[in-house]
């Protein structure tokens, strides 16, 4: 088991050592990845079937309306209605605060 004395870096490896790290963690990558595109293929195939996606969206309709924020947003995101993730300040608040504007500001709050 891994723990802080049995840790060592990888720039602390010999050449040999590191290209064997590599070589296992490629090999493992390439099952993980490929284990998840079979099953997106098998989730696509079956979502093939207009009744499935039909359950679907009634169980996340029905979900939605009982109060489930998740469900919401997900039909929401979904039929394209999603907030922007990111806004711009637009005008005059662009420009960067001073500590004097910063300072101002703190005695308009504090009166």
């Amino acid at each position: 088991m891994a723990n802080s004395e049995n840790l060592k870096p990888m720039n602390k490896r010999t050449k040999s050592e590191q290209r064997e790290i590599a070589k296992k963690a490629g090999i493992k990558s390439g099952e993980v990845r490929r284990a998840r595109k079979t099953l997106k293929e098998e989730l696509l195939l079956l979502l093939e079937n207009g009744d499935t996606q039909n359950k679907i969206s009634f169980a996340l309709i029905k979900k939605a309306t009982k109060g489930d924020i998740k469900a919401f947003e997900v039909i929401r995101d979904t039929i394209g209605e999603k907030p922007a993730d990111k806004h711009e300040l637009k005008g005059e608040f662009k420009q960067k605060a001073t500590l004097e504007d910063i300072k101002n500001l703190k005695k308009m709050l504090d009166e």
